[in-house]
């Protein structure tokens, strides 16, 4: 498999992380449409699939993995269990699974599916459809070293990629997996606050979203701490300082902490949800 874009990706799940991964997966050249393809019982999903990426879609959870080389598990987890008794006898020691469900243990994996099957367990976020994605993955007991290459190159294609312990994804889940919303929000609130003291709505827009995206390209490319670069905008008794006295006193910081908590939590209690019997799409949305 180091020939990425001869292998055939199989998505098993067809909503709207798993069409954000294979865009991505597109735009960065690793595949091609002919060497995808999805399935879905939702038929809105699968449209929307074939739209984004021009390749196949089908009902048929089986069809998609007999025909695949790496399997992309992006099921709803509270599903996984039905999927997973679905397609196990399809599976042979030649596929390589990729589970983007949020709470799903390889353990739980390896149980349903056998523990010779070469399995990762990747947490993704949707910014991977403009190759900005902030990754974390875990590598079960019997994935090998080409295989991690593999999901390496994948995942780095379209953003960044953290090779990190399987007890920390859940955390990844509550950071990363469920952030851009959070972004998405103080870019709206930042919106609204600008139209609150005269900008037009579009400019307000592109102002705030310019300036979270410069902030963070400034971080990354800097190295710096955020309170230093933070210190470097704030002089004293100015403008900013009055500013980040409002956030301070609003809470600010303790919503978002507590936010990715509470989205943690949940992503741990999710992987200990009774199975459902329906087949459900895991679509993007944390």
């Amino acid at each position: 498999m180091s020939n990425v874009p001869q292998v055939r990706i199989g998505f098993v799940g067809a909503g709207k992380m798993a069409t954000a991964l294979a865009r991505g997966w597109l735009q960065a050249g690793l595949t091609t449409a002919e060497h995808l393809q999805a399935s879905d019982p939702i038929p809105q999903a699968r449209n929307q699939f074939a739209q984004a990426t021009a390749a196949k879609v089908t009902q048929d959870n089986r069809q998609v993995v007999s025909q695949s080389d790496l399997v992309v598990l992006a099921t709803k987890p509270q599903s996984m269990p039905a999927v997973l008794a679905e397609i196990r006898s399809a599976l042979t020691a030649q596929h390589l699974i990729l589970s983007i469900a949020a709470g799903v243990s390889l353990a739980q994996l390896s149980r349903d599916l056998g523990p010779d099957k070469r399995i990762v367990r990747v947490m993704p976020n949707t910014p991977c459809l403009v190759g900005a994605s902030a990754s974390g993955y875990a590598a079960g007991t019997s994935a090998t070293t080409e295989d991690l290459r593999v999901v390496e190159r994948l995942l780095n294609a379209v953003g960044k990629a953290f090779a990190l312990p399987e007890m920390l994804l859940d955390a990844v889940t509550g950071l990363s997996g469920s952030g851009p919303a959070y972004i998405f929000v103080l870019i709206e609130a930042l919106s609204d606050a600008g139209v609150r003291v005269g900008l037009p709505r579009d400019v307000a827009t592109q102002l705030a979203a310019q300036t979270v995206f410069g902030a963070a390209k400034m971080l990354l490319e800097t190295g710096l701490h955020p309170a230093v670069l933070k210190d470097q905008v704030a002089s004293p008794g100015g403008t900013t300082m009055a500013g980040l006295h409002a956030l301070e006193r609003g809470g600010f910081r303790a919503a978002l902490i507590d936010a990715v908590e509470a989205a943690t939590n949940r992503s741990v209690e999710l992987g200990r949800l009774e199975p459902q019997t329906e087949v459900g799409t895991a679509d993007g949305r944390r």
